[in-house]
């Protein structure tokens, strides 16, 4: 099986106030396990960073300026996500602003039934319990140092990890080496193993003969 974990990075937080993606991060999994495969790249919204969305990821109109538009990498993106199931975290605020990019350049938008929202899983998992990113990662004994800012590649990898827990298939301390360079190990342990096999004795065999009839007779006669 195979899914998307995706996150976007944005110049605020709602579409209905003109806000653009800045980033976009998505790690491809096999049957839960991530792959070598990803999708990665920051994007010049045509528009001003709000200051709330500064202070988040720390991407600056001066820093985004020389990058890409999203109508340029559209096609590299929908292809990457083709007939793939999405793993998002709140995925409404995501979806909002993937669609509204789709849309500005005349693409069929992405539909809410490939969607899988880890926000939902977490609460009915944990009723009543935050369920922030970080909080998840808390829960299940996941590593986020490294998330000082948000960043779509990382929290990629927390999510995957995140993804997992929720839906019970692998240990809450599973550890992804996804930021930087993703790639997956094949760990197999050779086990140096000798197993020397000693046969009794002539004798042995009819001690242990007799000491099972005289047995026998204490017990039984």
């Amino acid at each position: 099986m195979i899914e998307i974990v995706l996150d976007t990075e944005t110049t605020g937080l709602s579409v209905k106030d003109g806000h653009r993606i800045v980033e976009i991060g998505c790690v491809e999994l096999h049957n839960q396990m991530p792959t070598k495969n990803l999708f990665h790249c920051l994007l010049n919204p045509e528009r001003k960073v709000s200051q709330d969305a500064l202070k988040v990821h720390g991407y600056t109109d001066e820093f985004l300026s020389n990058k890409k538009k999203f109508s340029e990498i559209a096609d590299d993106f929908l292809k990457f996500i083709i007939d793939k199931k999405l793993i998002i975290h709140n995925a409404d605020f995501d979806l909002s602003h993937i669609n509204n990019e789709l849309k500005l350049i005349g693409k069929e938008e992405i539909k809410k039934d490939r969607i899988i929202d880890t926000l939902e899983l977490a609460r009915v998992k944990f009723p009543g319990s935050p369920i922030n990113l970080d909080s998840l990662c808390k829960k299940f004994g996941i590593d986020n140092s490294k998330r000082e800012k948000h960043n779509a590649l990382i929290d990629c990898e927390l999510l995957s990890q995140v993804y997992v827990n929720l839906i019970d298939q692998k240990e809450p301390t599973l550890n992804f080496k996804i930021y930087n360079e993703i790639e997956t190990t094949n760990i197999s342990k050779n086990y140096n193993y000798s197993k020397k096999i000693i046969k009794p004795t002539s004798e042995e065999i009819n001690l242990h003969k007799n000491f099972l009839k005289n047995e026998l007779k204490k017990n039984f006669f």
